[in-house]
């Protein structure tokens, strides 16, 4: 599967209407972000059952700004609507295809019994 360009109309949506989607942050002139692009799309080849998309930082300011996106290249994993993984900076191969993995492998039942409990323990 090919990147999905992801702006203020798509975003939502498509997080909560696929089980896995991954997300990078970019831009043009981000030299790391050039780096990671085609790692990012072989990933996307590899891994037809999830959504790797991509949100050019320039052209989507308000879409960044709502995810706090302060350093380029930033990836994000969201799994059943839930987001798992925001972490800056361009990831090997290696570690994309491990990070994919560990988020496909979640137990998500638990992982919300834990966001409830870390919730309920907050209030």
């Amino acid at each position: 599967m090919a990147t999905v360009a992801l702006h203020n109309g798509n975003f939502d949506e498509t997080v909560t209407s696929n089980e896995t989607v991954l997300v990078d942050f970019w831009a043009s002139w981000c030299g790391p972000c050039r780096m990671f692009a085609p790692i990012f799309e072989a990933a996307s080849e590899a891994h037809p059952d999830v959504v790797f998309g991509k949100v050019d930082t320039e052209a989507q300011q308000e879409l960044a700004a709502r995810f706090g996106i302060m350093s380029i290249p930033t990836l994000m994993a969201f799994r059943d609507n839930v987001l798992l993984y925001a972490q800056p900076g361009a990831l090997p191969g290696a570690a994309l295809e491990e990070l994919i993995t560990k988020v496909q492998e979640l137990d998500m039942d638990e992982v919300r019994r834990q966001i409830d409990a870390r919730a309920h323990a907050a209030s």
